[in-house]
Formats: structure tokens, C-alpha cells, sequence
């Protein structure tokens, strides 16, 4: 036997293509979206509380229309999510605003909406995409509520089903004439999926977008002062110190 034979890691030119390794870049589009059925009717809210984590923003949909007011829907959103949800928010309210006008703080009665004529259904939509890994949420966050966080969560009905929230990496909106539409969407292979769906009317997504900004100035803020605060990286070991 002769052992000056090379072994197929040696003479890679032998090796069937087959056996080589292979890797491959998965791209899928948000558009086919899977919309689970108990996720189809969606969640009417009548206002959000952006509450900025250590890691990620949590969005709490309400509804205070009851007693006590409630929880109808919770997104958790990583911070390059929500950058990309403020300027395409901001695009659809300036096309809404060019089609219909200014966005009412009072709603149309349903005796107004029968006397217009018919708007255009289904609008603009905007996508929004990147992959990060789930964050935990975190309690000691700061609310753009007027009043404290603790508070709020005091007096809300927070169901069980909808206290861990949702996940999201990626968002679609659309809007017709009186109301707004978040589609929440979990990106992972093979198949993308609504996670969670909501309402807003046009008046409400106008402040929504207000609360989302706010926060997202501080989120940035902080992350400059912690950037600029961090201490100069000390030399490798063995290395020797130089000041100019």
C-alpha cells in the first residue's frame, strides 16, 4: 500500500462538488406574509405607549374606550426596526395628507362617512426589513405617556395572551380614509408571518408616529453618551503605550 496517497482533504481538485461545503444567502419576500387566523381581524386601538428598553422598544397598543382601559396588543421592535418605522410612517401620513387632507382629530360620524364619496381602499404600503436576535424586554423603561409608567400600567387590564407580546422585524402600513394599518411581521426562513395586526385612526397614527420619535431621539441620545463615555480600549499584552 502506498501511503503517499493524498487523502481528498489534501487534493481538494478530487473532491466531488458534492461533498464540498456550500453556503447560501435565503431571501424571501414580506409581501406573501402568512396571516395566521387568529391574527387576521386585527386589534382597534386608540392610542400606543412607546417604551424604550436596553436592547429594544416595546409598543403597547391601547384601547380606553373601556373600564378599565386595556392592553389589545404588544410589539417588541429592535431599534433599526423602529428608525425605518418612523420614516415610512411619516411617508404614508404626507401621501394621506395629499389625498384626503389634514388628519382630523375628530373622526367623520357614520352619517359624514355615507355622505362622501367613495376613497380609495387599499393605499400606500411601506416595508420595512432587518434581522436581529429577539431582545428581552426590560421594566425599568421610560414611557412618552404624560403620566408615570407605573401609573399607567396600574390602572390597565393586561390579558394574559397578549403580556409577553410580540416580536417583529419588519412592519407593512397602509391606510384608507379614516383609519391606519400596522402590519406587524416576524422575518425568519422559510416563511414570513403577521405577527400582530392593528388599527389606528388617521388622528391617532399622526401621534403615534409623535411618541415614536420622541422616543427614539432618547434611545439615540443615550447610546451617544454611553459611546462617548466608554474608556479608551487599554493596550494588548506585551505591548508597549505611546502618546504623541
Amino acid at each position: 500500500m502506498n501511503d503517499d496517497i493524498p487523502t481528498p482533504e489534501e487534493n481538494n481538485e478530487e473532491l466531488p462538488k458534492k461533498s464540498r461545503p456550500q453556503s447560501q444567502e435565503v431571501r424571501h419576500t414580506h409581501v406573501s406574509a402568512l396571516v395566521p387566523e387568529h391574527v387576521a381581524k386585527g386589534a382597534f386601538s386608540t392610542g400606543a405607549v412607546v417604551v424604550q428598553g436596553t436592547h429594544e422598544f416595546i409598543v403597547d397598543f391601547l384601547l380606553r374606550m373601556t373600564n378599565p382601559q386595556q392592553l389589545v396588543a404588544r410589539v417588541i421592535l429592535p431599534p433599526g426596526v423602529v428608525g425605518q418605522l418612523i420614516s415610512a410612517l411619516g411617508d404614508n401620513l404626507r401621501n394621506y395628507e395629499r389625498k384626503f387632507g389634514p388628519t382630523l382629530l375628530n373622526p367623520p360620524t357614520l352619517h359624514e362617512k355615507a355622505a362622501t364619496s367613495n376613497p380609495e381602499s387599499a393605499t400606500e404600503t411601506q416595508q420595512l426589513d432587518t434581522t436581529q436576535t429577539p431582545p428581552t424586554p426590560q421594566p425599568t423603561a421610560t414611557s412618552v405617556s404624560q403620566t408615570s409608567a407605573q401609573d399607567l400600567y396600574d390602572q390597565l387590564k393586561m390579558p394574559d395572551d397578549v403580556l409577553s407580546g410580540n416580536y417583529a422585524n419588519a412592519v407593512m402600513i397602509g391606510h384608507t380614509m379614516t383609519e391606519f394599518c400596522f402590519d406587524f411581521i416576524t422575518t425568519f426562513y422559510p416563511k414570513s408571518a403577521v405577527a400582530a395586526r392593528v388599527y389606528l385612526a388617521a388622528a391617532n397614527a399622526k401621534r403615534f408616529l409623535e411618541a415614536l420619535t420622541h422616543s427614539f431621539e432618547q434611545y439615540k441620545k443615550k447610546v451617544a453618551e454611553r459611546a462617548g463615555n466608554q474608556p479608551p480600549p487599554s493596550p494588548r499584552e506585551g505591548e508597549d503605550s505611546h502618546e504623541n
